[in-house]
């Protein structure tokens, strides 16, 4: 396979199986990362599940597969949550070419809260104890509208991460964000340097050295 949009014909009535199966709780998207990651989404069923549309971007699991951080890529059977609370059961597939080169990706979000609420409302009817199994496997997936969303939630969790505020970063600590932001895959996004130049306050110059240098390809400087 060279192209996901040559392909529709296939994809599209997948999507629909899987979407009339599980119900209007099961959301059903395809991304075509050839669109840009910006605007990968080009047909999704249910989108009311995360909110999302056609046009809207990748989630930060896209980012990291791109990236060649997940080297596994896909992921079967997890857990996440949206931001308004809903409990999702996911799965994503990576579409990849002739060359294993990955071009889109086909994702299933199963809204379970209603279920999960189910559970402990009848378990508590027979006075039995919540017996609501832990979640093996959870993974942190934010599904947004637009990209900067995913750009400012990925900047809050490297603030978290390194814990120093940015007018008191020292040299490593700003090595240590870029290369964060770049193992989650953020310079994928277009002009994506440019706000974590600002974030950081460096130039131009420094963050595309100071990727060089996490990278292997450039010396060490200083600003």
């Amino acid at each position: 396979m060279e192209s996901i949009k040559e392909n529709l014909y296939f994809f599209i009535p997948m999507m629909e199986g899987i979407a009339n199966q599980f119900g209007e709780h099961c959301e059903v998207v395809l991304h075509d990362h050839s669109q840009g990651l910006e605007s990968s989404i080009i047909a999704i069923i249910n989108g009311h599940v995360t909110g999302r549309k056609v046009g809207d971007p990748s989630s930060n699991l896209g980012l990291e597969v791109l990236r060649g951080t997940d080297v596994n890529g896909d992921r079967h059977n997890y857990f996440t949550q949206t931001r308004e609370g809903k409990t999702l059961r996911s799965t994503s597939i990576y579409i990849r070419d002739n060359n294993q080169q990955v071009i889109g990706a086909l994702c299933i979000n199963l809204d379970i809260s209603d279920i999960l609420q189910a559970e402990k409302t009848l378990n508590k009817m027979a006075g039995r104890p919540d017996t609501t199994p832990a979640r093996q496997v959870e993974v942190n997936e934010v599904f947004v509208k637009d990209v900067n969303e995913l750009l400012d939630y990925l900047i809050a969790e490297c603030m978290s991460l390194i814990n120093v505020a940015v007018i008191n970063m020292t040299r490593q600590d700003k090595l240590n964000a870029i290369k964060f932001f770049d193992e989650k895959g953020v310079f994928l996004i277009k002009k994506s340097g440019e706000k974590i130049c600002e974030f950081l306050n460096i130039s131009k110059y420094t963050l595309y050295a100071y990727l060089g240098e996490i990278r292997g390809e450039n010396p060490v400087i200083d600003e």
